[in-house]
């Protein structure tokens, strides 16, 4: 496996022993100037052989050229892009590399313009997973250097030391997510999944807070303990909180963390189960994020709430027809097993809600196949109660390389497809017509209240958390950008949507604002 290295400056290389691939949009290629890049070229491709392969690169939607062999190659990502996509180009930047990498140590130069850098970090990282589990990989260590030329400045301005800690920090984040999805739930079952939680707390300084198992069940946990019981690794709410000085508002991020979903008792088919490790994709997500987020110097209240189970089949298996009461106090008629996700996070949004007082809540998941069929396998759904925090979001998933697309919030309209004679709500749509993607995130409103005064936001990332069969580690960016307005780090900071800070307002401006409307 890779290890991952960035810089703001070219080093001198030679192609014979370390390949080389310099990509960026032609536009931005054609700014950098030979006395800039001959140094990752000479002396095995001159001035004329460049100059003529860039000009020769015609995107459709992408192209490439080899120098000299297969160890020196310059790509040119899509010319045009489509509203509703990343200016990044960041799903092709990581395609290119796929493809054009050469294998042992190497070296990736990335033109781009200066708003494009975070984002191009992360789809690098998405090129270079951490796990394998195959048996010629043991002990395979090489080390892949992530140049960056920053086009619009011609080569007179370059990162900052802060800048690539940025990036570095991110992007490990990106790699840490995809390695938690990708890791069979032999290995990462619930109880790796907290390991893993307790090495970024170490790391942060962070003792975590663990609720497990039976002591789930005393203290009201109704969801997360009803979903995991029958597995043999036990279910678990796990919390990280970051508090730093001076802070006034109170976030959570709350993540879905089923480590393997069989769909319980109403089991799913044999190829629909396959793939199911993934399911954890959004506390995988939740967990990256936080780690770069805290480290880039957050100034908010922040905590990470890791809601871990595994929905196994067994004879302590929750049923169709048990009737659970949730943390949040109502009870929930369950109509269908592989319906889990939903009730281990309105759990874990009620805690944040009750015990941490957060007036910003967001939820990230694998919650819906539907989402895939709503918004496709490159944007992640996403449901708020805010139409500020909607359009923040939607920015910083442009910004971020890791897209969303808003799906319809009207509880007034949508909720009832929850309706039980029995209990207070069923845990599975009636109508699986009517927007699933939106009802799906309403339950998980319900248990914190469709009256709740703060922010919230649901983000249903169930197709892009993989592209084929590995992790992307989508999410960690989104995340990180989303909330970059409350970072001390100039980059992070720069990056974030410009409304991300109205989008997110405490309870008490909210009020104010509204007084002043009146």
């Amino acid at each position: 496996m890779a290890t991952l290295k960035f810089s703001a400056t070219l080093s001198k290389s030679d192609p014979q022993t370390n390949a080389v691939l310099i990509v960026g949009q032609t536009k931005h290629l054609t700014q950098i100037s030979w006395e800039i890049i001959k140094g990752k070229l000479e002396p095995r491709v001159d001035c004329e052989t460049y100059l003529v392969g860039v000009s020769h690169l015609h995107p459709s939607p992408t192209d490439s050229c080899s120098l000299w062999l297969n160890n020196a190659t310059v790509a040119a990502l899509p010319t045009k892009i489509s509203r509703h996509n990343t200016p990044s180009r960041g799903h092709a930047l990581t395609k290119v590399i796929k493809s054009c990498m050469a294998g042992g140590d190497e070296y990736i130069v990335v033109v781009c313009e200066r708003a494009d850098v975070l984002a191009s970090a992360c789809a690098v990282a998405r090129a270079l997973p951490l796990y394998c589990g195959k048996s010629n990989t043991t002990g395979f260590k090489r080390v892949v250097t992530v140049e960056f030329v920053l086009a619009s400045s011609r080569g007179e301005e370059v990162l900052t030391d802060a800048d690539v800690e940025a990036i570095s920090v991110v992007a490990h984040g990106v790699r840490l997510a995809a390695k938690i999805t990708d890791m069979p739930c032999s290995l990462m079952h619930t109880d790796a999944f907290l390991e893993e939680i307790r090495a970024v707390g170490d790391e942060l300084g962070i003792t975590p807070l663990v609720i497990r198992g039976e002591e789930l069940e005393k203290n009201g946990f109704g969801g997360i303990y009803g979903v995991g019981k029958a597995a043999v690794h036990q279910p678990a709410l796990v919390v990280l909180s970051h508090k730093p000085q001076g802070a006034i508002r109170n976030i959570a991020w709350v993540g879905k963390g089923i480590v393997y979903d069989t769909g319980g008792l109403c089991i799913k088919s044999k190829t629909g189960m396959c793939g199911m490790k993934r399911d954890c994709g959004g506390a995988a997500a939740v967990l990256g994020a936080f780690f770069a987020a805290v480290k880039l110097g957050l100034t908010e209240n922040l905590h990470a709430i890791f809601c871990l189970a595994e929905n196994a089949v067994g004879p302590t298996a929750q049923r169709p027809d048990d009737i659970v009461t949730m943390y949040s106090g109502r009870t929930v008629e369950v109509n269908n097993t592989d319906a889990e996700g939903r009730l281990v996070l309105g759990d874990g949004v009620s805690y944040a809600l009750k015990d941490l007082k957060c007036d910003t809540i967001v939820d990230m998941a694998t919650l819906t196949g539907a989402q895939g069929i709503a918004t496709g396998k490159y944007h992640a759904a996403i449901l708020t109660n805010s139409e500020d925090m909607e359009d923040a979001c939607v920015q910083a998933g442009l910004n971020s390389g890791d897209m969303v697309h808003p799906v319809p919030f009207t509880p007034e309209l949508h909720f009832s497809e929850f309706s039980s004679v029995l209990a207070d709500m069923k845990n599975s749509v009636a109508d699986r017509s009517n927007a699933q993607v939106s009802c799906a995130g309403l339950f998980i409103f319900s248990h914190i209240g469709f009256d709740f005064p703060g922010t919230w936001l649901h983000i249903d990332m169930a197709t892009p958390v993989h592209m084929g069969e590995r992790s992307t580690g989508y999410g960690v960016a989104l995340l990180v950008t989303l909330f970059g307005s409350m970072s001390v780090n100039d980059l992070v900071r720069t990056t974030a949507p410009v409304s991300a800070c109205d989008g997110m307002d405490t309870v008490d401006n909210k009020a104010a604002k509204k007084i002043r409307l009146n």
